[in-house]
């Protein structure tokens, strides 16, 4: 008799066990549970709903990256210039910070340089209007690490608006950026003037870690007297976990006063 109550209380115990089910392992049974699938991260109601992320909203990367670039103008020599470059950003919901700086290496006939070229630090804040539509607007400082005999010796300030657009998998975009240049005229040598940028383009979300984009690109240059700047560009984005990323980017000059070519290849960790 005691082996029969043993048995039938074990079986009431697996049938109690299996019958319970919590697959997003939130503390409420899916059978009463409203939201499934909640992140792990999500603190939940007695509904099984998110009332708020455990998740930091601070976030930090940290992006290095090389390039290169050439120029053949008509009035100048073949030149190569190889740069190497790091970047650190910090995200607090739409608000960033970002800081970056470069070094750079030139090569050409009877001519070579390298040194620092302008470091930049800056703040940006995102506007998103609805699901589809976010405006990302900035302003930061170039500060004069670039030395050169030219008295562009200054700090120059810059300030910029980006606006997106997605439809479906397609993202359309356009941006403007000013700067004042600060910089010492020369006489009878250089001008300098401020500077508007403008960029237009579409891109393509093939997966959610692949990105790719194409662009127009056009700028005054900070030098009176000299044509835009204008280029066509291919930029594209690549997440390979939730952390390492890598993004690489080619342009094209249609101007005289634009690189011929130059590409940049950049990998980051985001933490």
């Amino acid at each position: 008799m005691k082996k029969k109550l043993l048995l039938l209380a074990l079986g009431f115990l697996s049938t109690s066990l299996f019958a319970y089910s919590d697959l997003d392992m939130d503390g409420v049974a899916d059978s009463v549970d409203q939201c499934p699938n909640t992140p792990l991260t999500d603190l939940v109601d007695i509904q099984g709903c998110p009332i708020k992320s455990l998740v930091s909203a601070n976030h930090f990367d940290v992006i290095v990256g090389a390039g290169y670039s050439d120029s053949n103008y008509a009035s100048l020599n073949q030149t190569n210039t190889y740069s190497s470059s790091l970047q650190i950003d910090y995200y607090y919901k739409n608000f960033s910070l970002q800081a970056s700086t470069s070094y750079y290496k030139t090569d050409g006939q009877n001519y070579s340089d390298n040194g620092m070229n302008d470091s930049f630090v800056g703040a940006a804040y995102k506007f998103k209007f609805n699901k589809s539509l976010s405006l990302r607007v900035g302003a930061g400082a170039l500060l004069p690490t670039y030395n050169t005999s030219l008295n562009n010796n200054n700090t120059d300030y810059t300030a910029s608006a980006n606006l997106s657009y997605a439809i479906s998998k397609i993202n359309i975009f356009g941006g403007y950026a000013y700067t004042m240049i600060n910089d010492d005229d020369i006489a009878g040598t250089v001008a300098y003037q401020d500077t508007n940028a403008f960029t237009g383009g579409l891109g393509y979300y093939f997966t959610n870690k692949l990105y790719i984009s194409g662009a127009y690109n056009t700028a005054d240059s900070i030098y009176s007297g000299i044509e835009k700047i204008r280029t066509v560009s291919a930029y594209g984005y690549y997440s390979f976990n939730k952390h390492w990323f890598t993004t690489f980017s080619y342009a094209y000059g249609l101007s005289d006063s634009a690189s011929d070519n130059a590409a940049s290849v950049k990998v980051g960790y985001y933490f």
